[in-house]
Formats: C-alpha cells, structure tokens, sequence
C-alpha cells in the first residue's frame, strides 16, 4: 500500500509585488526565458519592463517570499482580451527560482493568486503552458484547473514550433452577475 508523503513546505510568505521587489522578479522572469521550458519570450528583460506590471492595480501580482523575505517566486494577472465581454478573465503566468523549485512554492503562490483574482472579481483565470513543462502542468492541477485543448504550433522558439496546452480554473463565487465585468475600484487586500 502507497502511503502518501507529505509535503514539506519550507516558511513561505506571499504578498503582493511592490517597486523595489522588480529586480529579484525580474531575475527570476529572466531564468524563464534562458530555459526556454516556459514562455515564448526570448529577450532577457529589463527590470523597467516588470515596473508597469507591479503598478497596474487591476492586475494583481504577487510574490512568494522565503524566511528572510527574498523574493523566490511570482505569480501575476494580465489582461485576456480587450472585448468587454473577457472582462472577468485574466491570463496568468508563474515563475519560480530555479534554487526554490520543487519546495511547494508554485502551489503556495498560485493558491494566493486564485484568491487575489477572487478579491479582484476576476471570474476565470487561464494560461497556456508547454506539454514538455510537466511540472506546471501538474500543478495547475493541484489547484484545480482543468485543460481545456491544445493549441498546436502555437508559436516559435529557436526556430522550432510549439503546442501549449489550454487550462482554465473557474472562480465560482464571481460567476453570480458576472455579466457587467469588473469592479471599477478593486478591493484592497491584505495577505
């Protein structure tokens, strides 16, 4: 009989991004792209490129923080579409550093990005991830998000083609009235 191992978290803390954090995400945005297993990006980029996003309050952007509050992940809301009817769905990605892989961050920090998309009246939360990136995939799982398809050569890195694979996680308790979008003034959240 398996008995399940269970898993050891190490302190984490998650709180949303400030200014000064852009470098440590930045740093971790940049281990990303260089693996090329995450993202069609492949320019390194600047921490001036991440400032926007940190400011953009309809778009929650959270961190993980180790013991000694470094950053050792993030996890951020984008838009989806400009239609007024995509207005309760956001994009999401997630990246963490290479050193605080396989501790339990992804899955402390993209539950607490679920919960900021909740307090944010986003309905649904989505993203496309590489088939080869077997890690994100499972743990979208874990918390609860469903694939929904398969985009097939959905874009190019290095020259060679790529699927991703579509997953969604629906939050039902903004589903209710859904159909005005967002709140124009997001809520303040505390974590």
């Amino acid at each position: 009989m398996d008995i399940p191992v269970p898993i050891s978290i190490p302190p984490i803390s998650t709180r949303p991004a400030l200014a000064t954090d852009a470098p440590a995400i930045t740093a971790i945005y940049n281990q990303g792209i260089a693996a090329r297993s995450a993202t069609f990006e492949t320019q390194p980029r600047a921490v001036e490129d991440l400032l926007p996003r940190i400011a953009d309050t309809r778009y929650p952007l959270q961190v993980a923080a180790d013991a000694e509050d470094r950053v050792i992940g993030w996890a951020g809301l984008s838009s989806y579409r400009t239609r007024d009817c995509y207005a309760g769905i956001a994009e999401f990605s997630i990246y963490v550093d290479a050193a605080a892989r396989d501790q339990g961050v992804g899955r402390v920090l993209l539950g607490d990005l679920i919960d900021a998309a909740r307090a944010a009246g986003f309905r649904k939360v989505l993203s496309r991830v590489f088939p080869s990136n077997t890690a994100s995939l499972a743990l979208c799982r874990a918390c609860g998000f469903r694939e929904v398809g398969r985009y097939e050569k959905h874009g190019q890195i290095d020259g060679q083609w790529l699927d991703v694979v579509i997953v969604e996680r629906l939050i039902p308790e903004n589903l209710a009235g859904a159909a005005g979008g967002l709140p124009t003034e997001p809520e303040v959240r505390h974590v």
